[in-house]
């Protein structure tokens, strides 16, 4: 069988002719002999193709083809007609038939006529359905691109966090055998400035003045030392006694030796801290160094009032700690450099404190990262693994 047929006319005999030649064919015929009843049996039907009278009682040709295209836009339409004015061709080829036969037609000029169109619609319908499948495929290779320069910029980001870790322990190991060496050189001759200070003390002791600059002397041996075991404690772990530490515990005690100072510069604290937070293994006192740094840049950004906020969660897998401020902020230039040993804006910091925080952190196989926006204040955020096989890594 080549295909379905709807052949419409109201004419009887027309309808016999057209069906019996059509069927000798191969093809499966369907007449109506109304414009009603054409539109009725293309929607029950579907036919791929209909002959339409042009000339109709009630609904005519051009109704009905109107009414064909927008019921089953795939049901092509060929026009029977006996008027053979160009005019009527044009209209009914704008209408949307695809074709159309002068009556009387020559059987096989019809049967050609029909091949034909079938054929186009097969191509069209074919065609179609392929910009169907390019679009979708489009769509979909839109999709893997999206998710492929998501999944770069998420390992762009990896590597970098990656590379910049290995740079600050790079930093932090330079750091330790400078640290080492200048302790060892500076600490001889500084314990003989100190010794002979102390001789001179008494010596000079009815002169108050002279007095005096021995005691500026001695202290400013102290700070030097001070410097040195800050120094010393950037770089290296010292001998650390592991235990098991609350985190919320630790920050409470540290808050609460801030708290004069909290009040003094009209620092307004916000805590929400989960006492169900696992304990992790580690030493109680540079844990609290940690945060002791922390609180510590915090309110001295904050001279003139602000906000301290202090939040821990945790999950299955990390404990998060959040300390956020809302002092002046880190300019952008700044951020990469926080964490290094030396680096400090502050008229007498030494740069020490955020590089003991970040060997702190890396020695429990913790994550740091700071988040700022010069003058909108600092976000530092701290990640400790869950568990206590994890923790004591570091140690083994």
């Amino acid at each position: 069988m080549s295909g379905r047929i709807l052949i419409v006319d109201d004419e009887r005999v027309i309808l016999d002719l057209a069906a019996m030649v059509l069927s000798a064919r191969g093809y499966d015929v369907l007449t109506a002999g109304s414009g009603q009843e054409c539109l009725e049996t293309v929607e029950r039907e579907a036919p791929p193709l209909v002959l339409l009278d042009y000339m109709m009682p009630g609904m005519n040709g051009m109704a009905t083809l109107r009414a064909l295209r927008e019921l089953s836009p795939d049901t092509y339409v060929i026009m029977l007609t006996g008027k053979g004015s160009e005019q009527i061709a044009v209209e009914v080829m704008k209408a949307g038939a695809a074709d159309y036969v002068l009556k009387p037609f020559k059987n096989q000029d019809l049967v050609d006529r029909i091949e034909n169109v079938l054929r186009i619609r097969r191509i069209e319908i074919h065609n179609r359905e392929l910009r169907k499948e390019r679009e979708r495929l489009l769509n979909e290779i839109a999709g893997w691109n999206k998710e492929l320069e998501r999944r770069v910029q998420e390992k762009s980001r990896e590597l970098e966090l990656a590379h910049s870790e290995i740079l600050q322990a790079e930093k932090l190991a330079a750091l330790g055998h400078l640290a080492a060496g200048m302790a060892h050189e500076i600490r001889n001759p500084l314990n003989a400035i100190s010794l002979f200070a102390q001789i001179l003390k008494p010596v000079v002791v009815q002169d108050a003045e002279k007095t005096g600059y021995i005691e500026k002397l001695l202290n400013e041996v102290d700070r030097i030392e001070n410097i040195l075991v800050k120094l010393l404690a950037a770089s290296n772990p010292s001998q650390v006694k592991l235990q098991t530490v609350s985190l919320t515990e630790v920050i409470e005690q540290t808050l609460d030796s801030f708290q004069e100072q909290l009040q003094a510069h009209g620092i307004r604290l916000v805590k929400d801290l989960d006492v169900n937070t696992p304990p992790i293994m580690a030493d109680s006192m540079e844990i609290q160094q940690i945060f002791t740094n922390l609180f510590a840049n915090a309110i001295f950004e904050m001279q003139q009032g602000g906000e301290l906020a202090v939040k821990v969660s945790h999950d299955d897998r990390k404990i998060h700690v959040r300390v956020q401020d809302t002092g002046g902020g880190i300019p952008a230039e700044n951020l990469r450099k926080v964490f290094d040993p030396f680096f400090t804006t502050k008229a007498k910091g030494t740069g020490f404190g955020l590089s003991v925080v970040l060997r702190i952190v890396k020695t429990y196989n913790g994550f740091i990262q700071v988040n700022s926006v010069e003058g909108q204040g600092a976000e530092f955020l701290i990640e400790f693994p869950v568990g206590r096989r994890e923790t004591e890594a570091a140690f083994v």
